[in-house]
């Protein structure tokens, strides 16, 4: 029987962070709920929803994640996988199963929760979030021929497999990095369509401009960082 375990970066995310938490499905051993510096009551609505929650007081997507992992390192039972969820309550936490399937039975180390056309919602993804993700995946087609169409939040992996990319960047720039280190180390994965839905409250990266234009150059710089490594 696989460990699996979530961690959830989440930033005054009070209103939706239960939904997450109470749609994840039971098969999961531990929900690890991130708090990046919030000011709300997101910390007291998780540990209420039956959540473990650590606080992480440096801003940055990557900071939240990277606490999630310290606190893993700190256990003497590791988990197996890892699954990385946002806690606005855009995706479906029960589609958890659909992502760690292929890597339970071995054959793949990762695997991306693509947000496909055809499965979102209306306007839940901004037209700056579409084009984001079409540039970062073409470039990474032409320079590493991936077959990657997303940079989508909503992914698990093999814990071994984690530590061995020896995650760093502390903002924006996690998710891409994390694929361009699974290419460079040439692991298996796959991406797996997903439903994603309008996100409850306002997106603290594609909601305002100066998130969007700093989580563009963070994505741009890792791929070509790597590119030309």
């Amino acid at each position: 029987m696989k460990t699996i375990v979530v961690i959830i970066p989440a930033y005054n995310e009070e209103k939706a962070i239960a939904h997450v938490i109470n749609e994840i499905p039971d098969t999961v051993s531990e929900i690890i709920v991130v708090s990046n510096n919030s000011t709300d009551n997101t910390i007291a609505v998780a540990q209420n929803a039956g959540a473990t929650v650590l606080s992480e007081n440096k801003k940055g997507y990557g900071n939240a994640c990277l606490k999630g992992l310290d606190y893993f390192a700190n256990k003497e039972q590791k988990p197996d996988i890892v699954v990385f969820l946002d806690g606005d309550y855009s995706d479906y936490p029960a589609e958890l199963t659909k992502l760690i399937a292929p890597i339970i039975a071995d054959d793949i180390d990762f695997v991306i929760g693509a947000r496909v056309a055809a499965l979102r919602e209306k306007n839940s993804m901004t037209p700056q979030q579409v084009f984001g993700n079409w540039l970062a995946t073409f470039l990474m087609g032409l320079f590493f021929n991936a077959k990657f169409s997303d940079l989508g939040p909503f992914r698990a992996i093999k814990y071994k497999k984690l530590l061995a990319l020896n995650m760093e960047d502390k903002t924006y720039g996690w998710t891409v990095e994390m694929q361009l280190k699974v290419l460079k180390q040439k692991m298996t994965y796959i991406e797996i369509p997903v439903r994603y839905k309008n996100r409850i409250g306002v997106s603290k990266v594609s909601g305002t401009v100066k998130g969007t234009v700093m989580a563009g150059v963070k994505i741009i710089g890792w791929i070509f960082k790597y590119t030309f490594k």
